[in-house]
This record gives structure tokens, C-alpha cells and sequence, in this order.
């Protein structure tokens, strides 16, 4: 079963990267370049799993080597991510003076805490996948709470950002769907854990909202003549 579940989050998963690629390159990808990098690495990581994956099977690769695929590029995916919410909250802040001072220290904490909680769950004796399940949870966690201030501040600006809304909360829905999945995993490690469902259902939701809100970006409105 957890076989036919992850094929079921790649027949549905690529072409939703797919259309958010394309969505992108059509224009917003030049207010949001990291959301654009990120999902490029999304579906290039995706494909090397099932590449991966479909080696493994026929023998080539073990189980163990296509695991270390999996939660490498799951640490690449976590460092983008990251990334991305901070260039949001940088689009969603007033004030070009404190726009740099602010994502300055979001980098700066973003990276402490990341490096703080992989010393502390990494372990070179245990399986990758075990101590990288428990920082990749800490690392959803984290996101989940500077989504929460960006999605904050976005309700209290009396601008209209329906679109910054829409990619907040797309990141909002994976995130809490991730933590959630990874909790669920250490509750039930089975071989098809709770876990594996709350968390493919909830990123295919959070890529869905993303394509959603990048298919139809406004254009950017012209600035009125001077002088009228």
C-alpha cells in the first residue's frame, strides 16, 4: 500500500510542479525567484527518487541507498523552503530601509536554529532516516511558525495581497501536513504509517493552492504619467 500511495503523490505531484514552473516563468517568477528555484528542485529532486526507486527495484540500488536519496534531498528541499518564506515575508514588509535588517536576521536565526536542532538529533550510528525524520519535523516547525507571522502580517496591511495569501497559505498547510506526518511516523512507525498519508495529501493540497494562486498573477500595473 505505501507503494501504490507514492505513486499516487508522483502521478499527481509532477504535474503540479510542472504547472507551477510554467506559471512562473510566465511572469511572477520575477517578484518571486526563490519560489521559482525551489520548485526547479522539487521536480528535479522528485524525478532522481523515482529514477531512484525504479533502480531499486530491479536490483541495482538497495531499499537503504534509495532512502539516503530520499532525505538528502529532503535537506536541500528544507534549506530552500526556508528561503522562500523568508523572501516572502521580505515582499509582505513596509519600509524598504528595514526590508534588508529584517531578512538579515530571519537568515541568521533561520540558519542557527536549523544548525542547532542537527547537532542535536544527528546521530552518524543510527539510520539516516530516523534522526533526519526528527529534524526535518523540527525544521517544518520552525517554518510553520515564520509562515504564521508572514500570514499575520499580511492580514494586518491594508494592501490587497491575495496572491502573497494564497503562497502563505499553501506553505502553511505543508508545513503543519509535514510536522504532523513526521510525528505520526515516530507514533506509528508501520509500514504504511498515518503519517505517509497527512503528509503527501497535504503537500499535494499546498502545491495545488500554489498553482492556483500563480496561474492567473495580475499583470503589473503600470504607474500613472506624472504630473495628472
Amino acid at each position: 500500500m505505501r507503494v501504490v500511495l507514492q505513486y499516487v503523490g508522483w502521478v499527481i505531484g509532477l504535474p503540479l510542479e510542472l504547472l507551477i514552473i510554467s506559471a512562473l516563468i510566465r511572469g511572477p517568477y520575477r517578484r518571486y525567484p526563490f519560489v521559482l528555484a525551489y520548485s526547479i528542485v522539487l521536480f528535479l529532486t522528485t524525478v532522481i527518487e523515482v529514477s531512484a526507486f525504479h533502480i531499486g527495484n530491479k536490483g541495482i540500488l538497495s531499499g537503504h541507498t534509495w532512502a539516503r536519496y530520499y532525505w538528502y534531498d529532503e535537506g536541500i528541499r528544507q534549506i530552500l523552503i526556508f528561503a522562500v518564506v523568508i523572501s516572502l515575508i521580505y515582499q509582505a514588509s513596509s519600509g524598504p530601509g528595514s526590508r534588508p535588517r529584517l531578512a538579515i536576521l530571519l537568515t541568521l536565526g533561520s540558519l542557527l536554529f536549523a544548525g542547532i536542532s542537527f547537532f542535536i538529533h544527528y546521530d552518524p550510528h543510527a539510520v539516516v532516516g530516523q534522526w533526519m525524520t526528527r529534524w526535518v519535523r523540527d525544521l517544518d516547525l520552525g517554518a510553520a511558525v515564520l509562515d504564521l507571522g508572514l500570514w499575520m502580517m499580511l492580514l494586518a496591511t491594508r494592501r490587497t495581497e491575495g496572491q502573497l495569501l494564497l503562497l502563505s497559505g499553501g506553505l502553511g498547510i505543508q508545513f503543519t501536513g509535514e510536522a504532523l506526518g513526521q510525528s505520526l511516523r515516530n507514533l506509528f512507525p508501520w509500514e504504511l504509517s498515518p503519517g505517509d498519508v497527512v503528509s503527501l495529501f497535504t503537500s499535494l493540497a499546498g502545491l495545488w493552492i500554489w498553482w492556483h494562486a500563480l496561474r492567473a498573477a495580475p499583470p503589473v500595473a503600470e504607474a500613472a504619467p506624472s504630473g495628472k
